[in-house]
């Protein structure tokens, strides 16, 4: 039932390749993966050797069925046929052991370069700025690392010995073709410019589309992972048949695109098969006149027929073989693509290193323009002496949160400036900053592992002891002690298996292992139960103590005793004043402490 969708999927492919840049490079994708392989070069030099050997086999074992059958019929010695019966036995040995040899080192050359490409792209990853990670689906990046370095890992275990090996192996033979009969060389020959048209014709269309259904089976597992992650909203509020809809959308764009990029490198074997039949013909007909004529020996002909079909076959192995590659480069070509993304520490090799901070930050009229017009900050002017509490409150979409991720930088300022102890935070290093930061976020992330693992993730060299006593200041020991293995305990994929307080708790832990020296809480308190947030809200007293702090809050009496509130709408501050001076002002503030709908 598919064909009848070719003509839309070849217009869409038509739009997309009208989109495009410029054309794909294959040369400098294939010199790309290259400089991978060349760490082993002494393994593929040994490959190579076993290559040649094995192709040499290849070529020698008809040569000497030849001379067998001549012997046989016209000499009748029967020593000289058991010596040549022994060296075919010895050629299909040595053969047989040299296939082995490059099959096994080929298969440690691709795993070792397919490691090192995977630890390159999963490195890479952590090293993008979170921009990046806005404008993509989690499970398309998941299919780049899983997926497409799969199909590269595949074509090298398989396809490279089997390209190199046809190539001498079609070299030998059409040498051998030539010394045997001229005549019958060139008949063979003919095959070859109908061989290449045919393949023109097939590559031109299945380049398209691998590259096609490389993209589709990309943006399927990114929808895949998203719906299964939220499961829950989906159920909410009873979505499941549009995404399924959705689903079957996607998963029929890539069995569309499948089918044909299959189909059209289907035509390749076919093509090669019915070559290979015309030519065993045309030989067999002519060889057979020409020993007739006594002009070749029965031998020569039952060699050369043999020699005929091995003619074509690298040919067919290499037709085969090249629909791989091109999946394969395609794989190759997203991989590289990301690891090519400029990455957020790119820039910060000379940018300045701090020991220590006071915690001072002023922003000096900033301004933050998300994407090319969308602007989220303007002109945003705020001062937060160390030890400060300084709170961000407004309507959603105020800007709020992009102010946190601008101090962490995160995200570059377009105008203006932030200062942390009267240094530009754009001439700091990145990691030395955030090493002075901490944060609680709304949404607290556990890592798969033990409770003492996760705490211990902001200090990876603080002991035992350490972790117990930030547990404990976090009001987290109580409930740790409860658990079945206490720290030692393992928690699942974020922390499932405990409460939301709890995995909050454990956060504010991991915050006073950091001992930072400025602090971000953004919404640390939201849904939260009344029980938990009373030792949540303790636990952050404590932590707070001596430390400038950024504080988000959902509800509005957790922040009456910052030293200074922010109101933030629109992406501008309109007020500003601590909890008494903003009430007394009875303007936006107010209202918002007034409303039953506060959206802070």
């Amino acid at each position: 039932m598919a064909p009848f969708k070719q003509p839309k999927l070849h217009s869409q492919i038509n739009d997309r390749r009208k989109k495009q840049r410029k054309p794909n490079d294959f040369g400098a994708v294939i010199k790309r993966i290259w400089s991978y392989l060349a760490i082993y070069r002494i393994r593929l030099l040994l490959l190579f050797f076993m290559i040649v050997i094995s192709s040499a086999m290849s070529l020698l074992g008809p040569f000497l069925v030849g001379i067998t059958i001549d012997t046989f019929l016209e000499e009748n010695e029967a020593i000289v046929f058991a010596w040549l019966l022994l060296g075919l036995l010895v050629t299909y040995i040595v053969q047989s052991l040299s296939l082995w040899l490059q099959n096994y080192w080929m298969i440690g050359v691709s795993q070792d370069t397919v490691f090192n490409m995977r630890a390159d792209l999963f490195r890479q990853i952590h090293r993008l700025p979170v921009a990046f990670f806005d404008k993509r689906q989690l499970g398309e990046l998941m299919s780049r690392i899983t997926n497409d370095i799969e199909n590269v890992s595949a074509t090298l275990n398989s396809s490279i010995i089997q390209i190199i090996s046809s190539v001498f192996t079609l070299i030998g033979t059409i040498a051998v073709m030539l010394w045997l009969s001229p005549l019958l060389t060139i008949l063979t020959l003919l095959i070859i410019p109908m061989m290449f048209y045919g393949m023109k014709w097939i590559t031109k269309r299945t380049s398209v589309l691998f590259k096609e259904q490389q993209k589709n089976l990309g943006e399927m597992n990114g929808y895949i992972e998203e719906s299964i992650s939220g499961q829950k909203l989906i159920k909410m509020f009873s979505q499941e048949e549009k995404v399924m809809d959705d689903f079957l959308h996607k998963a029929e764009n890539l069995r569309i695109s499948g089918f044909w990029a299959q189909t059209f490198s289907g035509f390749i074997p076919k093509l090669m098969h019915l070559l290979n039949n015309f030519s065993f013909a045309v030989i067999a007909a002519i060889g057979g006149i020409l020993a007739l004529n006594g002009a070749v020996s029965i031998g020569t002909i039952v060699v050369f027929t043999e020699y005929s079909r091995q003619f074509t076959r690298p040919l067919n192995d290499l037709a085969n073989q090249f629909n791989t590659l091109l999946s394969a480069i395609a794989g190759a070509e997203r991989v590289f693509e990301l690891i090519d993304e400029k990455d957020e520490l790119a820039s910060e090799k000379d940018k300045q290193k701090l020991e220590d901070i006071n915690g001072e930050v002023i922003f000096n009229h900033v301004s933050f323009t998300y994407g090319e017009d969308k602007e989220i900050l303007s002109d945003i002017c705020l001062e937060a002496r160390p030890g400060d509490t300084v709170a961000l409150v407004g309507p959603t979409g105020a800007g709020k949160t992009t102010i946190i991720q601008l101090i962490s930088r995160f995200y570059e300022v377009s105008s203006g400036r932030i200062l942390l102890d009267n240094r530009d935070i754009s001439t700091i290093h990145k990691e030395s900053l955030r090493s002075h930061m901490g944060f609680v976020l709304q949404d607290s992330f556990l890592f798969q592992g033990t409770v003492k693992d996760n705490i211990r993730y902001s200090h990876l060299e603080a002991t035992d002891e350490d972790v117990i006593q930030a547990a404990i200041k976090a009001n987290a020991h109580s409930f740790i002690m409860k658990l079945p293995q206490q720290y030692d305990t393992n928690l699942s994929f974020n922390g499932s298996g405990i409460s939301q307080g709890q995995k909050q708790l454990i956060s504010i832990a991991r915050a006073f292992l950091a001992q930072p020296k400025i602090l971000i809480l953004d919404e640390a308190t939201s849904n939260i139960d009344t029980v938990t947030e009373v030792k949540i809200q303790q636990a952050l007293q404590k932590l707070m103590v001596n430390r400038t702090c950024f504080v988000i809050a959902h509800r509005l009496n957790t922040i009456q005793n910052a030293d200074k509130i922010y109101v933030l709408k629109g992406g501008k501050i309109i007020e500003e004043g601590t909890h008494h001076s903003l009430m007394k002002e009875k303007g936006f503030y107010q209202q918002l402490q007034n409303s039953k709908e506060r959206s802070v």
